[in-house]
């Protein structure tokens, strides 16, 4: 149990808070695996290369994730007051969201469970 008054600890938490500018897309309609594969392209790349490579890549999930840079780069700019040139992808990472549960019908009167994954999408940026 924490000790102290109430605003001291938030204090205290916010203190340790990371500062690096993110953005996070939550419940994306495209598992895991599948996002982890365009992730782990543009991780520790500087953000016009990671732009590039997300423009070109044929993934369905790199739309997505160019999207999440994109505003990224924004919330570095506006809120951090950071330069685009200097930024780079210092973390990317997804996360198991809940999954969709659907029922196919079989042969025979059977019914196959069909399961329609969702995930978190996480990306952070730094400056070098």
């Amino acid at each position: 149990m924490a000790r102290g008054h109430r605003t001291q600890i938030k204090r205290e938490r916010n203190a340790n808070k990371d500062t690096r500018p993110s953005a996070k897309l939550s419940y994306a309609r495209v598992s895991v695996q599948k996002a982890c594969f365009v992730l782990d392209a543009i991780r520790g790349k500087d953000v016009t290369t990671a732009l590039a490579i997300l423009e070109y890549n044929p993934r369905y999930a790199s739309s997505l994730i160019k999207k999440l840079l994109e505003s990224a780069i924004a919330n570095a700019e506006n809120n951090n007051g950071m330069n685009k040139d200097n930024l780079y992808v210092a973390q990317c990472y997804a996360n198991k969201g809940p999954t969709m549960k659907r029922v196919h019908p079989r042969a025979q009167g059977r019914a196959y469970r069909i399961e329609k994954r969702m995930s978190h999408i996480t990306l952070v940026l730094d400056e070098k």
